[in-house]
């Protein structure tokens, strides 16, 4: 009984004629795995073989979910084989019904997946889209005999050679660190994911001087809070990331202090007042050493300087939406941070409030303070920023530098005059991009070499 299980889950199949169709699709996989520089073996694993194929079509985030869900399906197979072996009743029972819901859930899910995997292989195959046909219906074996092991059918890159290539691409050398201001020279971030190696960031390097205010653009998945978090020491890269002549990493205690963080997503007590919220971050923020009287003295200039003197006693929940995120701001600028960076400050205020916002941002960054901030509507307040970094995922899913300058220049290098439409034109084209993330770090990488 544990042999026939096993065999059932490994071929998805216990009938002859499936079992010889599933070996053919898994034969001709192996083979077209290793056209695109994929290990073989990998057609062999269930769940694993989807995700090895997503890769080889360029469609790697879709592969994930179809991995997963492809997992699950083994499992609900494995517990009906075992629960199917005494069963005698005629009747469905509650737990028949639960697992034939999530089942059919399950094959609904793994054929969205693998229509856009299929779509993405027709794509690195060159041929005609009628190729889906034979893909998605149960004749898929045939496509992967055909593809695999005919000389007729080539990709038209492999998955290694992609991570080479863009490696190969790499900005090399390092930004000069500076005594005053923040240089990274961010050489990678990687995580270990789906059975390998995932480089998040690569070759990310720049100098930023003081007094500068930076807008932190990219489209979803280019790594903006990775790149955020490896500055900040919050995640730590293979990396050197300098403040005004102090290392984040090896003096993080000494530095921490330095370096204010503001999420998105406000984290405050709604029945608390204003002043005993920024009262508790004082505490929390401040040297140790700092006395009551002046943690009370920090807390009212903070309050001057973001104008919450009028609503001091007021309640959080109180509060309207522009006053909460300068109380959200006012509490990571207690400590009087050196770097301070902000994820969508204007996040759900209009663009008025969101304008007087980013005037005050404006205001900090003129004391000699570093501002970095990501805003989803940038050409709102565009003519406050100094510089803008551009952060694009390459044809290898990694984040990288696709430009690091002042506003003028960037809207030369990428021939366009929004921000919102250099974003476009870095994101892929199933996220509604153009597509360029490959040609712009390539071009900035040979400016940097120049």
């Amino acid at each position: 009984m544990i042999l026939d299980i096993l065999i059932s889950v490994f071929l998805g199949t216990n009938d002859l004629f499936s079992i010889v169709t599933t070996l053919l699709y898994m034969a001709g996989l192996w083979m077209m795995f290793e056209k695109s520089g994929v290990r073989g073996w990998w057609a062999l694993i269930p769940g694993a073989r989807e995700y090895q194929l997503s890769r080889c079509a360029g469609r790697e985030s879709e592969g994930r979910g179809w991995s997963i869900v492809t997992a699950a399906s083994i499992v609900i197979k494995v517990i009906g084989q075992f629960t199917n072996q005494g069963a005698g009743s005629e009747y469905f029972t509650v737990l028949d019904i639960m697992m034939l819901s999530v089942g059919l859930a399950l094959i609904v899910a793994q054929f969205v997946y693998s229509i856009r995997v299929y779509a993405g292989l027709v794509e690195v195959y060159g041929v005609s889209k009628r190729w889906m046909w034979l893909w998605v219906l149960p004749t898929n074996f045939i496509a992967a005999v055909l593809w695999g092991f005919s000389k007729k059918y080539q990709p038209s890159w492999k998955v290694e050679d992609i991570r080479a290539e863009m490696a190969r691409l790499a900005s090399h050398g390092s930004a000069t660190v500076m005594d005053e201001g923040l240089t990274v020279n961010l050489n990678e971030r990687n995580v270990t994911e789906f059975f390998q190696k995932k480089v998040l960031l690569r070759d990310i390097h720049m100098a930023i001087p003081q007094g500068h205010m930076v807008l932190l653009l990219g489209g979803s998945g280019a790594g903006k809070t990775t790149y955020l978090n490896a500055i900040n020491g919050y995640e730590k890269a293979k990396a050197e990331v300098m403040l005004n002549g102090n290392n984040m990493y090896t003096q993080y205690k000494k530095m921490q202090y330095e370096v204010g963080f503001v999420p998105q997503s406000e984290m405050m007590r709604g029945k608390d007042t204003v002043l005993y919220t920024l009262l508790d971050a004082a505490k929390l923020r401040l040297p140790k050493e700092v006395t009551p009287a002046q943690r009370r003295e920090r807390v009212n200039e903070v309050m001057e300087i973001f104008g919450l003197l009028p609503v001091k006693n007021n309640l959080v929940e109180k509060l309207s939406g522009g006053q909460k995120k300068r109380l959200s701001i006012s509490m990571e600028f207690i400590s009087n941070p050196s770097l301070f960076i902000l994820d969508e400050p204007d996040s759900g205020l209009d663009g008025v409030m969101a304008r007087e916002l980013f005037e005050q941002l404006r205001k900090i960054a003129d004391t000699g303070k570093i501002v970095i901030v990501i805003t989803h509507t940038p050409d709102r307040v565009i003519d406050l920023f100094d510089d803008v970094i551009v952060l694009a995922k390459d044809s290898a899913r990694t984040g990288r530098l696709a430009f690091y300058g002042s506003i003028a220049d960037a809207r030369k290098f990428f021939g366009r005059d929004r921000m919102e439409e250099i974003v476009k034109a870095v994101n892929r084209k199933e996220e509604g991009g153009d597509g360029l993330a490959d040609e712009f770090v390539m071009k900035y990488a040979e400016v940097q070499h120049v």
